[in-house]
């Protein structure tokens, strides 16, 4: 065994009912006198609730997904009038990536509070969306200081985006399981988000007020984020910055259908990934255990349901190709490309992939 693993330097507060006063304390620790208040106009109420005890110099509620550059422009330069010492992101993961933008040129810390579970919080990973066009990158000014994790801010979260959004942090698992940094440490890391997600989130749609399901998918979905900003985007994610980019498709619905898709294409030629998912759905294989989930908590089923038009398929096979992993498990052809977004545009079952063969029908 032998590997490099860098560990994120980051504070992590989880307590129920909490959020107010562990950020206070963690603004304080950190000396901040003048904080940006980024919330999302639906959030204003919860974000003025927790941040009511702070010194707050500015409240930004233009939140835009998938971070367009002129809506971050626009947020850098309010922040650098107000003299902000402090970025406070009290929302899901387009509040925490606007966030980040801002600190990737301002440099000044964030301090970060989820009300989803998209996991942006504990990545050094940004993202902007620029004519149509999504880029990433990782920099360690972007990564929250602190996170305050508070299971009672995502109980307002309707059943049906904290599926999307929980398989979203699912996702990230998977990807970690390949990823082109991947170790033994992102592997394990992942191993045990599947397990806490897949128990999690059948929780919350059986009591979605009920605060175990909320927490154990929250505690999922940490777990998820640090083995995938240790081990990179793979394949899924690079699909779906894609898709997400270009036909500006919601994130967390994109992530929940491509999810089984990428993973039936990639699972059969890496079977230590495979076995490690199986075991932590407690399933045969990881195929199963994720449809068996899917099934469970009536995930999104197709692409089509959420704006994308079937000619897009074909214009979007290129814009892949040119940003696959070079190290995923099985090679990435444009006619196995095509099949896989085809099958994901339909919502067929992702079992009845063939190997790489273009879907005709």
């Amino acid at each position: 065994m032998r590997f490099a693993h860098e560990t994120l330097p980051q504070r992590v507060c989880f307590a129920s009912g909490e959020a107010a006063s562990t950020l206070r304390a963690e603004v304080e620790r950190l000396g901040a006198r003048r904080v940006m208040v980024i919330a999302a106009a639906a959030e204003a109420e919860l974000a003025q609730q927790v941040t009511a005890d702070l010194p707050v110099a500015l409240r930004w509620s233009e939140v835009v997904m998938h971070v367009p550059v002129e809506v971050a422009e626009r947020a850098r330069a309010a922040a650098a009038v107000h003299e902000v010492d402090c970025l406070v992101s009290v929302g899901g993961g387009s509040t925490t990536g606007l966030a980040k933008a801002i600190a990737l040129t301002a440099d000044v810390p964030i301090v970060a509070v989820p009300t989803t579970y998209a996991g942006s919080e504990a990545t050094s990973v940004w993202g902007l969306t620029e004519r149509a066009r999504k880029t990433t990158g990782v920099d360690a000014r972007v990564l929250p200081r602190s996170v305050v994790y508070d299971a009672t801010l995502t109980v307002s979260l309707p059943v049906p985006m904290s599926v999307a959004s929980g398989l979203n942090a699912l996702a990230h698992c998977v990807d970690a399981m390949w990823g082109p940094r991947v170790d033994p440490i992102d592997r394990a890391l992942a191993g045990e988000g599947i397990h806490a997600l897949a128990t999690g989130l059948p929780a919350v749609m059986a009591d979605p007020a009920g605060l175990p399901g909320r927490e154990r998918t929250l505690y999922g979905t940490y777990l998820s984020a640090v083995a995938f900003s240790s081990a990179g985007s793979g394949l899924h994610h690079k699909i779906c910055h894609v898709l997400g980019g270009r036909y500006d498709l919601p994130h967390a619905q994109t992530h929940a259908v491509v999810l089984p898709y990428v993973l039936a294409f990639n699972a059969p030629c890496a079977p230590e990934a495979d076995r490690r998912i199986a075991a932590a759905f407690g399933a045969r294989s990881a195929i199963e255990g994720l449809q068996r989930l899917r099934h469970d908590v009536d995930a999104p089923k197709a692409l089509r349901d959420y704006g994308l038009e079937e000619s897009d398929v074909d214009d979007a096979v290129q814009a892949v190709l040119d940003v696959v992993p070079a190290g995923n498990p099985r090679p990435v052809t444009a006619g196995s490309l095509q099949h896989l977004l085809r099958s994901a545009w339909r919502g067929t079952d992702p079992s009845t992939m063939t190997d790489g063969k273009e879907d005709r029908r």
